[in-house]
């Protein structure tokens, strides 16, 4: 269990950091569904969290060396991200004034995106890594 405290840490951390990003940009950012606005923004937001998600896992391979690292740090950060969430969507207009009701509705479809990147990205950098790794094994034999 102690293992997962460090992943947790991170899910933790990459939940504040959206999290103070909705809160500041999200008026900016989030349209009402069902505009061009919408899918256009939707879209963007999705093209900069798969970068980020990728960036991220890739930063955090560099503190957990174990060999499922991208896998543990998707389902943690996901199962984490998913429960805080499920608070802030409850309280939005506590966590989120200055959107209205439209823009959280388009908070939680990003969020429900974002979260199945969270799982995939992962995922496919482990698969990644792992064909890279037998390569790299069958090149040595």
């Amino acid at each position: 269990m102690k293992e997962y405290f460090k992943t947790a840490l991170w899910g933790i951390l990459i939940w504040v950091f959206v999290t103070v990003f909705f809160i500041y940009f999200g008026e900016h950012v989030l349209f009402s569904p069902g505009t061009n606005s919408f899918v256009i923004s939707l879209f963007l937001l999705l093209v900069g969290t798969g970068f980020l998600l990728v960036g991220v896992t890739c930063l955090y391979l560099l503190f957990d060396k174990s060999d499922n690292s991208p896998l543990k740090f998707g389902l943690v950060g996901t199962t984490i991200g998913l429960i805080l969430d499920t608070f802030s969507l409850s309280n939005h207009h506590f966590i989120f004034p200055e959107l209205d009701d439209s823009q959280v509705i388009a908070f939680a479809a990003w969020m429900s995106f974002a979260y199945a990147l969270y799982l995939l990205i992962p995922t496919l950098i482990y698969k990644l890594r792992k064909r890279k790794n037998h390569r790299i094994q069958a090149n040595l034999s």
